[in-house]
């Protein structure tokens, strides 16, 4: 079932974005027996039994399962999830994956959504096989290339004269207007479903990692990790909680304190009104988390050391490293600590 973060009304698994009330939502359901769920893919579909989603509705393109890399860092173990191998190129596609799932599983055939970066490839991909149409807001300043690899994957593309905000807007009026589904990430419970599997990956790979440093911005890699390490919590399969650290970019802080000084190179996790803020407030409580801000300075020399170590990532995925570098010498992380880095994203898409 679909349940209200706001007011904890529940309604069945339908696709919605949010509650009458106008609150957030989030899949409940009872699972009881992780490895006793688990199908024989190499692949997501190997949690399958732990998605609201059924089995005779599937995309044909299937996300993969990332590698965890472990190198050390200083006194800590870093455990590198290499999300950006993906299909599309970022962590995005396990949430597009489950959408566009229950997308075909409703019949829907025609959807709208405002974005010009991961989350609008993620979206066009999946969809093009999948047979549905995919109307993407984008602004002006988008970069060419971007639009031209947006067009080669069937995207119908509608250009908006004004800011992230302008875009969103136009994007809702026109999915209003012409009865068109908005998928919006940012509100889509079925996107969360989706990247919950990030935790399910990593317990099989390497265990509970002490700490968990995602980049967050709307939060939908945020509360994925921390959903998927509560249902296993829930399950019986872990006795506590990793600790949950939200890494945000400079200026753009929603649960930091907002910096004066703007970090426009981590532009994935620029998002300083998120919809979901009271859920990650929520995660940050229960996992005894916290947030850290991260300036440009800090993303650039992060970002260089991570292709000196082979890892090929945008901007976004690098502030991850930096927030570590930053709580290891503040002693806010001990020594001998074993710390997951989700890398979310290509740095292909930028050359």
């Amino acid at each position: 079932m679909l349940v209200c973060s706001r007011c904890g009304r529940e309604y069945p698994e339908t696709f919605r974005l949010t509650c009458d009330c106008g609150g957030t939502l989030l899949v409940r359901r009872n699972h009881f027996s992780f490895f006793g769920s688990l199908l024989p893919y190499l692949d997501m579909r190997r949690y399958l039994n732990s998605l609201p989603v059924g089995g005779n509705y599937l995309p044909p393109a299937v996300p993969a399962i990332t590698p965890t890399a472990a190198l050390q860092i200083g006194h800590v173990i870093g455990l590198f999830k290499l999300e950006y191998l993906h299909p599309s190129g970022s962590f995005k596609d396990r949430g597009t994956y489950v959408t566009v799932a229950k997308l075909m599983e409703e019949g829907i055939r025609e959807v709208v959504l405002d974005s010009s970066g991961n989350a609008a490839l993620s979206m066009a991909l999946y969809s093009l096989p999948a047979g549905i149409t995919t109307h993407l807001f984008v602004s002006y300043n988008t970069m060419p290339e971007k639009l031209s690899l947006l067009e080669g994957l069937g995207a119908v593309l509608h250009f908006v004269d004004g800011d992230r905000m302008a875009v969103h807007e136009m994007a809702v009026g026109f999915a209003e207007r012409e009865g068109v589904t908005y998928v919006s990430h940012w509100l889509n419970p079925y996107f969360i479903e989706g990247t919950k599997t990030v935790a399910f990956e990593t317990y099989e790979q390497v265990g509970v990692p002490d700490y968990v440093l995602v980049p967050t911005g709307s939060g939908t890699l945020f509360l994925g990790l921390w959903k998927g390490f509560t249902e296993l919590k829930d399950m019986g399969e872990i006795a506590e909680l990793p600790r949950l650290v939200a890494v945000q970019a400079s200026g753009f802080e929603s649960l930091c304190e907002r910096s004066p000084l703007t970090n426009s190179l981590a532009d994935g996790i620029a998002i300083p009104e998120p919809p979901r803020i009271d859920e990650m407030k929520r995660a940050i409580k229960e996992t005894n988390g916290l947030c850290v801000s991260i300036e440009g300075p800090e993303t650039v020399e992060a970002l260089n050391w991570l292709k000196r170590a082979g890892f090929l990532v945008e901007p976004t995925s690098a502030v991850v490293l930096a927030a570590l570098w930053k709580l290891v010498e503040s002693g806010e992380i001990p020594d001998g600590s074993r710390v997951l880095l989700p890398l979310t994203g290509s740095g292909l898409k930028l050359t």
